[in-house]
């Protein structure tokens, strides 16, 4: 037996009057604080991908609709078959499927269902925040061994170095 989960009085707030970031809820982002680094990241993203998935002529309340009824507002879970495929339809089955970080705050992974300059667009954030991220993280390791060093930002390889350095000058 297949267990839905029950519509609610809010998934209508939600369909017709959403809040803040819950318009683009039909593409399956969830993002629960609407502010901070993770937000900042993410948010370029899914406004590209609103601008691919939806059409022309079609409301977004209409797909937060097809969301809720269709696809039970769940990736993984359908409640209707018919209402589902025409959100995928209607959406060329552009999705966000998941983000998350891993080993460190600052490295994010994203999962989308997109075309390639969609996929593109999501790696190369990945790839910025990993970056800012690990140099912030080796700047603050730099500065607490030699508070004025000067720092050159953009290359992880370098910051390594100069931190390797300063950690050798300090052994000797």
């Amino acid at each position: 037996m297949i267990f839905t989960r029950n519509i609610e009085l809010d998934d209508f707030r939600y369909i017709f009057f959403p809040k803040g970031f819950e318009k683009y809820g039909y593409l399956g982002v969830h993002l629960w604080h609407e502010e901070g680094d993770y937000f900042n990241a993410l948010y370029p993203l899914v406004l590209a991908m609103d601008y691919e998935a939806k059409p022309k002529f079609c409301p977004r309340w209409f797909l937060r609709f097809l969301h809720v009824f269709g696809s039970d507002k769940s990736i993984v879970r359908v409640r209707n078959w018919t209402l589902h495929n025409l959100l995928r339809k209607l959406t060329k089955g552009i999705a966000f499927v998941d983000w998350k970080t891993k080993w460190h705050s600052y490295d994010l992974r994203i999962s989308i269902h997109a075309p390639m300059h969609l996929q593109n667009l999501a790696d190369d954030i990945e790839h910025g925040f990993y970056s800012r991220g690990a140099q912030e993280e080796l700047v603050a390791k730099i500065k607490q061994l030699d508070p004025n060093a000067s720092i050159i930002w953009g290359s992880i390889e370098r910051l390594k170095k100069q931190l390797e350095n300063l950690e050798n000058n300090e052994q000797q």
